[in-house]
């Protein structure tokens, strides 16, 4: 057919108006716009994402120091257990 991806049918009445990629500037304003872009979004959602992150931190440490406390054996309940290798009856 001859045909590329982009150009398998016509269509009449549409109008496509395309720029050559040689002639774009990709990274135009990257630096002089978008960095204190990036920075000002930063900003306005800063005080909304950190401090699930924060609680949930707390949480998740709290709920580590009670499972570690609650599965750690309690010496006392041992003390008055005999090991067989030290009660020798000869």
């Amino acid at each position: 057919m001859g045909l590329h991806f982009g150009e398998l049918a016509k269509i009449r009445g549409l109008i496509t108006y395309k720029i050559s990629p040689h002639e774009q500037r990709a990274f135009a304003g990257a630096l002089s716009y978008g960095v204190p872009n990036m920075v000002r979004r930063f900003r306005e959602n800063m005080f909304i994402v950190i401090p699930p992150f924060i609680i949930g931190y707390f949480i998740y440490a709290s709920v580590e120091s009670a499972h570690y406390a609650t599965t750690r054996k309690n010496p006392r309940d041992f003390m008055f257990e005999v090991d067989p290798e030290e009660s020798t009856d000869e």
